[in-house]
């Protein structure tokens, strides 16, 4: 389809008139239709125009429209929390704590479980608007909001508190978050009550613009001028927000609840119609990943998304699972996998020197520990975009390879030249593989470190070379194994290699602070361009914590200003390729491994679609509550 069947497109005309005066005519003439602004009015936005939905759409095709309202949903989460403000830079956030928050297009389940639409991607409609309407440079957009809209304490939701949240990010947000969007957007503007405007900046790419400002989440501007509340600050009174659900209660790292709005402003819009079916969202704090799973197994709470590989090759074998009142499933996933593994601290001096980085990977073996720890349920990840049209693998060739030279002398003659770095064998048989291991130590050696006669790895200047991993007490016994098996190899080169367990608040702030020579954390895979990409792998975030590493790479920066600019989907394609090889390329993470499934298991008490969207489990979006089996299984005793 052309972009014609989804968005309607008008030309400003301009005229022009004259008056008469005395013996003096002069004739106004129109304006020339091809010199005129072409103007983009629409009822989502994707960057190319391509919407899958048509204006009049009654409902999002993968759910059910009729689907039954009721019932609760229970979930677990590990650790404590201290706070009830998802955006404070201090403490910990509560579970979902932003859940209730709107923005003025839909971009993605308020329970942070998928993408809205999950059927189709980069593509997001109107929420807290019904429209938006740009010119087609995209200088300024500008959203006709719906004026029904309102928090869940009854009063209107404007223009006028977009604007307020907008300058409330800027200036009590990220720091990082502040700095790249006033870059990007210089005004907000509350053209009246239900219009809002936002202008950007000349002289920078499009991408993420119109997306960025209407994903923002709205704030109640009277509430925080009533209370004299910071963005910033942590605490336990939150502001009304107006999505479906409101916070219900909550006690303090034990549980949180949220209730469904039966007054919420959105509940027949088309894009909501067969979502938000729970009455009840609840969320149960437990101390670590074993008690947990004992919880689950006598119902304490009812779904459960498993990443233990332990647990799910070993775990489910309950009465609750023989009797058939739990169930387990593996559900497919449409997104690239996240980039986890063991991250280097690129502002410690030793770990600037790939070398050192090299060796270090080579004590690592994913084979032994996917096949020992993880009863080979699991593939190794070789990229930052795996099992995407994205992936990089041989040589660079035809419109990447274009892009890549035109970055001149700013990219190595490996990365023209060789294929994309894949990670290394290793014996499966064995966690220690002396080959790897030797390959490391001839590394160490040519960047400075040698073993001494105490079999300990120092510098010239007989500096030791230590390395701490801190680990969160409340992950799994499965991920204190494989991180210590590693340290083990560690140890094997000379390097005084450790990790630490420690509770979970501390490992927060000591990965907010970076202090740490090695972590097992993320970066954000990706599947379109933006200026999240910058936000994430750029320089100008090397000291945010969205970058664990703190990498600062111009030739990073270079390809993401090439997806940026893009003027076609094929190029963006072949730049994105692009930044997967040069992200491999400069080696700040160790790749761990993936799942292409979603484990899950759940009491048998809810109602899905058929057919999964490739983007969402759907599990708190638009799964149902089912009374009929839960009423048997409570008469069984199963469930109180």
């Amino acid at each position: 389809m052309t972009d014609a069947a989804f968005t309607r497109f008008r030309s400003l005309n301009w005229q022009a008139s004259a008056a008469v005066a005395g013996l003096c005519l002069a004739m106004a003439l129109p304006a020339r239709a091809e010199d005129a602004p072409r103007m983009i009015e629409a009822h989502g936005y994707s960057f190319y125009g391509d919407l899958s939905y048509e204006p009049d759409f009654e409902h999002l095709r993968y759910v059910n429209p009729d689907a039954p309202k009721g019932g609760t949903i229970s979930i677990s989460a590990q650790g404590t929390f201290d706070s009830m403000n998802p955006f404070t830079r201090r403490g910990r956030a509560g579970v979902f704590s932003s859940s209730i928050y709107e923005s003025l297009l839909e971009t993605s389940e308020p329970f942070g479980s998928g993408l809205v639409p999950a059927d189709a991607y980069g593509e997001s409609y109107g929420l807290l608007a019904h429209s938006l309407e740009y010119p087609e440079s995209k200088e300024w957009v500008i959203f006709h909001m719906r004026p029904e809209a309102r928090f869940s304490d009854g009063t209107p939701l404007t223009a006028h508190d977009v604007v307020f949240s907008h300058n409330l990010f800027l200036e009590q947000g990220l720091p990082s978050y502040a700095q790249a969007v006033s870059a990007r957007v210089i005004d907000a503007e509350a053209l009246d009550d239900h219009t809002v405007k936002f202008t950007f900046a000349d002289g920078i790419s499009r991408r993420s613009l119109i997306d960025q400002v209407g994903s923002t989440p709205v704030f109640s501007k009277a509430w925080y001028e009533e209370t004299g509340a910071r963005l910033d600050e942590s605490r336990m009174e939150i502001s009304p927000g107006s999505g479906p659900y409101v916070l219900h209660g909550f006690e303090v790292n034990r549980r949180i609840t949220y209730r469904r709005n039966p007054d919420y402003w959105g509940n027949d819009l088309p894009i909501n119609r067969g979502r938000h079916n729970f009455d009840e969202i609840r969320v149960e704090y437990f101390a670590d990943g074993a008690a947990a799973f004992e919880a689950f197994k006598t119902g304490e709470y009812t779904f459960r998304a498993e990443n233990n590989s332990r647990q799910w090759a070993t775990g489910y074998d309950f009465p609750a699972i023989n009797r058939g009142h739990v169930i387990r499933d593996e559900l497919p996933t449409g997104f690239a996998p996240t980039p986890t593994g063991f991250v280097f601290n690129l502002e410690r001096d030793f770990l600037q020197d790939k070398r050192v980085r090299d060796a270090i990977a080579l004590a690592w073996n994913f084979e032994w520990t996917n096949a020992t720890l993880q009863y080979g349920l699991f593939n190794q990840r070789v990229s930052f975009t795996q099992g995407t049209r994205f992936q990089a693998d041989g040589p660079p060739e035809g419109l990447e390879l274009e892009l890549l030279q035109s970055l001149g002398d700013l990219v190595p003659e490996a990365v023209l030249t060789e294929p994309a770095r894949m990670p290394h064998s290793s014996n499966p048989e064995r966690l220690t593989d002396r080959s790897n291991m030797r390959r490391a130590r001839m590394l160490l050696e040519e960047a400075g470190w040698d073993v001494d006669d105490a079999g300990v790895l120092r510098n010239a200047n007989g500096e030791r070379m230590t390395i701490e991993i801190p680990v969160s007490s409340a992950g799994s016994a499965t991920m204190d194994s494989i991180i210590e098996t590693f340290t083990q190899n560690l140890q094997g080169l000379g390097i005084d290699a450790r990790f630490q367990r420690i509770d979970p608040a501390q490992h927060t702030d000591r990965r907010r602070n970076r202090d740490y020579d090695m972590i097992f954390d993320q970066y954000a895979a990706f599947m379109d361009t933006g200026t999240g990409l910058h936000q994430r792998y750029g320089s100008e975030a090397a000291d945010d914590v969205f970058n664990p590493a703190g990498l600062r790479s111009p030739l990073v920066d270079a390809v993401i200003d090439l997806s940026l600019d893009a003027p076609d989907p094929e190029t963006r394609d072949a730049a994105l390729m692009a930044l997967d090889r040069v992200l491999r390329y400069e080696h700040f993470i160790i790749p761990a491994w993936y799942n292409d499934v979603v484990w899950i298991a759940h009491w048998d008490i809810f109602s899905r679609p058929e057919e999964t969207p490739p983007y969402s489990t759907g599990e708190l979006d638009f799964w149902w509550f089912n009374a009929e089996r839960f009423e048997e299984l409570r008469a069984a005793g199963a469930l109180r």
